[in-house]
């Protein structure tokens, strides 16, 4: 009996030694195991130093028919690596022994905060993911690039010029002072981190060339958020007497992207807006508040609620002026509104604040959106409601007043009688190309007049070369074809 016994505690040693054995085999890496990867490189857009970036990731894929141990996963620059790893849930830069299982794969997430390193150009970091499994080494490599900048954090501006090749980096608020002057030179960037904004209660004078624009946006450079709107709050221009100036400037991704006097102040606010872009808000493009503002070839498109608001009365001149709402997401407000009373985000008139709107002209210009109507008036009774379009383009479903509307093409676009024509108005609206379809109605069809007190478009194509200025901030100059023989 003893020694059946034995025979018996022998074979159940040997059997759990065979599966054991068998178990770990299964885990540990054969010659010529390879991992797979979603990504060799995990590229960063250029971030701003000290900001640190977005998440990245990428998948670790054991394309194995049974489980493959990771003996380390970890940073090649270790601890004193830019980057942070996330490993498969873990917020670890290094750790041993991952398995994973047959036809699996695991996630590692990266983010990256860069030193300021003093100069003006941008600076590559670079490291790689190590993953060692058995004697086999891979790797997947980190690229990001910084920029270092010049920090704006919670600042009360006196008069000052921004003139540097490092961009400006706005962090809670920049306020330009009661009676000062902020003089932005030509090329320089301006970046408002989030909730992030400009209150203007003296003047701003930004002033940039078609060579060398000046940027006002969000702080995320990631290609993501490009078209991302709500990243910042904004221009706010107080009510005074100095003059604001916007030439050759692109506004983009806010809330508002200018505003133009207040309710809380007494008086109005001046802005003249000269080749000028301001596109993707989550609010409006310009909201203006009893106050002026002259606006040529200027763009405002990709609005949440509406492109133009021009409210409680004031003085507004726009010629050559696009405002084409094609908001992808949900939107309750229509490209353009026109009143003497103030307006909710409803689109519903509040009579408690009105003024006269001694004048709304648009000239030359193009109001047009995805609404079937894209203009709304507000009128009360008890103040002056002037506003005027001439040879424009205005997408509404409203009868035809032609005192306010006296060369214009609203019946044509109403009765839909030209579709395939108006279907090609812009080349491609929906990724925010605005220049004139070669079909477009919009071509030719502008007064001789006003061209000529317009005569280069926001892309600095003249307007007096054909037949008539195009309608619009832009002008579509067809390209000539020569026939060539072919004998």
């Amino acid at each position: 009996m003893i020694k059946k016994a034995l025979y018996i505690i022998l074979a159940s040693i040997t059997i759990g030694w065979f599966f054991v054995s068998c178990e770990e085999d299964a885990f540990l890496p054969e010659e010529g195991d390879l991992l797979a990867f979603s990504h060799d490189t995990v590229m960063f857009d250029t971030i701003f130093t000290v900001l640190g970036s977005t998440t990245q990731s990428f998948r670790v894929i054991n394309p194995q028919s049974r489980p493959i141990t990771v003996s380390s996963i970890r940073l090649a620059g270790g601890n004193d690596s830019f980057y942070r790893l996330n490993i498969d849930g873990d917020p670890l830069n290094e750790r041993e022994d991952v398995v994973i299982p047959a036809f699996d794969s695991i996630y590692i997430f990266v983010e990256v905060t860069i030193d300021p390193n003093g100069v003006d150009q941008p600076l590559v970091v670079q490291d790689s993911v190590l993953f060692e499994t058995g004697n086999t080494l891979q790797d997947v490599d980190l690229v990001a690039w910084g920029q270092d900048f010049n920090l704006i954090k919670g600042e009360v501006l006196q008069t000052q010029t921004w003139a540097d090749k490092k961009p400006y980096v706005v962090y809670d608020y920049a306020i330009v002072d009661s009676g000062q002057v902020l003089t932005i030179n030509p090329g320089t960037r301006i970046f408002f981190h989030d909730t992030a904004g400009m209150y203007v209660l003296g003047a701003i004078r930004a002033e940039g060339t078609s060579e060398e624009p000046i940027l006002f946006a969000g702080d995320r450079l990631e290609e993501m958020y490009e078209d991302l709107p709500d990243q910042w709050q904004g221009i706010i221009l107080f009510p005074n007497k100095m003059e604001n100036t916007f030439s050759n400037v692109e506004i983009k991704n806010a809330n508002i992207g200018l505003q133009v006097g207040t309710l809380e102040y007494e008086g109005s606010a001046t802005a003249k807006l000269h080749n000028v872009v301001i596109q993707h808000m989550s609010y409006a493009g310009i909201f203006a508040l009893k106050s002026k503002i002259e606006a040529t070839n200027t763009l405002v498109a990709d609005c949440g609620f509406y492109g133009v608001a021009l409210l409680v009365g004031g003085s507004y001149d726009f010629n050559h002026t696009t405002i084409a709402n094609y908001y992808t997401w949900k939107r309750n407000g229509p490209a353009l509104v026109i009143s003497n009373i103030l307006i909710d985000s409803n689109s519903k008139f509040i009579e408690v604040y009105e003024n006269d709107l001694t004048r709304a002209n648009f000239k030359n210009s193009i109001i047009w959106g995805t609404q079937n109507s894209e203009l709304l008036i507000g009128n009360s009774e008890n103040k002056i409601c002037n506003y005027n379009f001439d040879y424009c383009m205005v997408k509404t479903g409203d009868s035809i007043d032609t005192e306010n509307y006296p060369d214009n093409f609203t019946n044509l676009v109403d009765d839909y009688s030209h579709p395939d024509s108006i279907k090609h108005l812009f080349i491609d609206p929906y990724a925010y190309n605005f220049n004139l379809d070669t079909l477009s109605l919009a071509k030719d069809a502008g007064k001789i007049e006003y061209g000529r007190l317009v005569p280069y478009d926001l892309n600095n194509v003249s307007r007096l070369e054909d037949i008539a200025p195009d309608l619009g901030a832009f002008e579509r100059i067809e390209e000539e074809t020569e026939n060539e023989d072919t004998d």
